[in-house]
Parts: structure tokens; sequence; C-alpha cells
């Protein structure tokens, strides 16, 4: 079953942030693939174990953090800034008691404008998108925030919510790759020296069940460009 995001129109990924997403959504995911025993960093007869959640992990995509709209739009003058924001404080609730893992993205934009003049909103896109395996996009939705001015203020703020769905089976790693991760290997034998992730099964497995939540602006190829190179 393929992943899924809510609370949106479904686009294309072929544009803006998504291709950010493919070259920088790589994270360091193994470290979550020993799961099933013990605490997080404990240190047991067999090593060091570490638990891993089928819950995605959620972050901001570099570089899509922040966007600015320029007055007049062509110009990259400063002082043609017209509005600047932020998308911060992310947070996150995961459901996996279903066969639907879901998770709730939460997080609030901070915004300022050039002008302190009359009250003003302005609506903001933003994507989340479900990576698998560190590079692949599955699922990709935008939707909008609308960021309020007081009249006389130049700063404003909104809060913004995403939902992505994925099915337990995909997050789920085989039992046979699990006993090879958990199991107990004593030093001084020769398996104890053998990492299981340095079979390509093994890393594929999980690599394969593991996945990731991303948020961020959904810029044009424009705005994108002035992010990274500002």
């Amino acid at each position: 079953m393929v992943p899924a995001v809510s609370g949106a129109t479904r686009t294309s990924v072929s544009k803006g942030a998504p291709n950010l997403v493919r070259k920088l959504a790589i994270s360091a995911l193994i470290l979550l693939a020993a799961g099933g025993c013990s605490r997080t960093g404990e240190i047991t007869d067999g090593g060091i174990s570490s638990l891993r959640s089928p819950c995605p992990r959620v972050g901001v995509p570099a570089g899509t953090g922040d966007i600015t709209q320029f007055d007049p739009p062509a110009s990259r003058e400063a002082a043609a800034i017209d509005v600047v924001a932020t998308l911060t404080n992310v947070t996150s609730a995961c459901d996996d008691a279903g066969a639907q893992i879901v998770t709730t993205v939460n997080f609030d934009v901070l915004a300022t404008r050039r002008d302190a003049g009359q009250a003003r909103d302005v609506s903001l896109p933003y994507f989340i998108t479900v990576v698998r395996g560190g590079t692949n996009v599955v699922a990709k939705s935008v939707n909008r925030v609308t960021v309020h001015f007081d009249a006389g203020q130049v700063r404003g703020s909104a809060k913004g919510v995403a939902t992505s769905r994925v099915a337990r089976e995909a997050a789920t790693l085989p039992e046979d790759v699990r006993k090879r991760l958990t199991e107990k290997r004593k030093a001084g034998e020769e398996a104890a020296a053998m990492d299981p992730l340095a079979d390509p099964s093994v890393r594929g497995a999980v690599l394969s069940a593991t996945f990731e939540a991303l948020v961020g602006f959904q810029l044009t190829e424009e705005q994108l460009k002035y992010n990274m190179t500002r």
C-alpha cells in the first residue's frame, strides 16, 4: 500500500522543494535499525541496543524552512523584500495502534512584513511529503497557511497542520531481518565482528521499512534558489 498524506490536494513532485527533498532527505536512518528490546542506548550482553519505531521521523528539509516574497516580484533587492516567513516549532504526534500509522505534524509560521500599514492577510503554501528509505518521495500534498497582520503591526503568526499515513505493513521489518538485527552476539565469536547491516539485503530491508514525514514551504524554483544562495 502506498503511503499517503492528507489535508490538501495531491500534487506532482517534479519541481521546487520536492527535488530538494530527494537530495537532502538522506538521514542517519540505520541508527534506528536494531529495535525491539532494551532501552535506547542500553549496554546489553550483545552490545548497545537502540529502539526502532514504526513512526516516521519528522523534520524540515534544508532550504525549505523560510520563504521570502518580493514587491515587485521580479526584484531581488533588499528594499523590495515584502514578507519573510519562517516555519518553526515543529512537533508531531504518531498513532501507530492500527493498520495505518497516522502522524499529525503541527508547526508555527512566524512572519514579518516591510510596511506596518493596514491589516493584511498573507497566504503561504506549504507541503508535507513522505520519504521512504531516505531518498524516495512516495507521497506529497500541498496546503496553505494564512498569516494575519494587524493594522500598524509588522509581525504576524499562524499555526499549520499536516497529516501523513503509512501502512503498518510497509513500516514493519521482516521477521528474519529483525532476528538478525536483535540476536545476541558474544565477544570472541566470529559473528560478533560482523555487522548485520553490512549485508545489502538487511540494509535494504531496513531502509525500505523506514519513513520520514517532511514539511516545508512549497517554493518556486526562484525562491528555492534565493534560499540556497543568499
